[in-house]
């Protein structure tokens, strides 16, 4: 026999906010999170929650662990998420767009040469977006 659920409860206003944030939230993972915080709070298990959503129970009881400690905004993605970038904006813009100038025509050799001066490996697509990325400056070597 399993455990019992433990029930979440929330206030009125804690469930419009919630309802709001699944209904019209631009990201579909914030929309998902509070989805998942709803379905707690409907006496539902974890189990059961994540079956719905397709997690797991132990990313449910995450995501209601981090609800009840920092409320509506513990739901967000926090900054610092993801994989970090290849090249730096910063740094390496200047040495990117010499090396890319002089080997305008042939992208895949100004990648050679910065894999070799940079010490970093990266594609031809990578050197492609992130010349995109660069904004008006970049945009005329893709």
């Amino acid at each position: 026999m399993g455990r019992k659920a433990k029930i979440l409860k929330l206030t009125s206003e804690e469930r419009q906010a919630l309802k709001e944030g699944y209904k019209s939230s631009g990201s579909g993972v914030f929309s998902q999170r509070c989805h998942i915080i709803l379905l707690k709070s409907g006496n539902r298990s974890s189990k059961e929650i994540g079956e719905i959503v397709g997690v797991t129970d132990q990313a449910v009881n995450n995501w209601v662990k981090r609800y009840k400690s920092e409320g509506l905004s513990g739901l967000f993605t926090k900054p610092g998420q993801g994989r970090k970038p290849i090249l730096d904006p910063i740094s390496e813009s200047l040495k990117v767009r010499e090396v890319v100038e002089s080997e305008r025509q042939r992208l895949k050799n100004a990648q050679a040469i910065l894999e070799k001066e940079l010490g970093k490996e990266f594609s031809v697509k990578t050197l492609q977006r992130f010349l995109k990325n660069l904004g008006q400056g970049g945009s005329e070597f893709v």
